[in-house]
């Protein structure tokens, strides 16, 4: 029988809307959408689409180290981006960089808004940890 572990960063928008950070079933890992929350789960960066980004892949970050897992067990990610052609070119550039040579499956939606007023960028995505790290 497959157990579950349930993986929250401990932040109010968590029990507010009725979600886990990322739950293990098994071998995978599946995160639901991380965007960009401070320590204290306050959005940050309203409309700064860089700096949403980095941080954003900081929460991600978070949630592997909660599993043991690393960047190369990624193997799919869902990016949601208001103004998907103005970001494009960012969006790849910090994918790039996040990733290095790492290449998961990887789709990008244009959205006309998400979550919090400013917010402009979450990233969802599923690891597998049979994969090297």
């Amino acid at each position: 029988m497959t157990t579950l572990d349930v993986y929250d960063h401990q932040v109010p928008v968590e029990s507010e809307f009725g979600y886990a950070q990322a739950i293990r079933s098994g071998d995978l890992i599946h995160v639901s959408g991380q965007l960009s929350l401070d320590e204290a789960g306050a959005f940050a960066h309203a409309d700064d689409f860089a700096a949403q980004l980095r941080q954003t892949y900081a929460n991600c970050d978070k949630v592997l180290a909660h599993y043991g897992a690393t960047r190369n067990q990624v193997v799919s990610q869902t990016l949601y981006v208001v103004n998907l052609v103005r970001h494009a070119a960012a969006t790849a550039e910090g994918n790039r960089a996040y990733f290095g040579e790492h290449r998961p499956v990887s789709t990008a939606v244009g959205v006309a808004e998400l979550t919090f007023p400013g917010q402009v960028v979450e990233i969802a995505f599923v690891v597998d940890t049979r994969l090297p790290a």
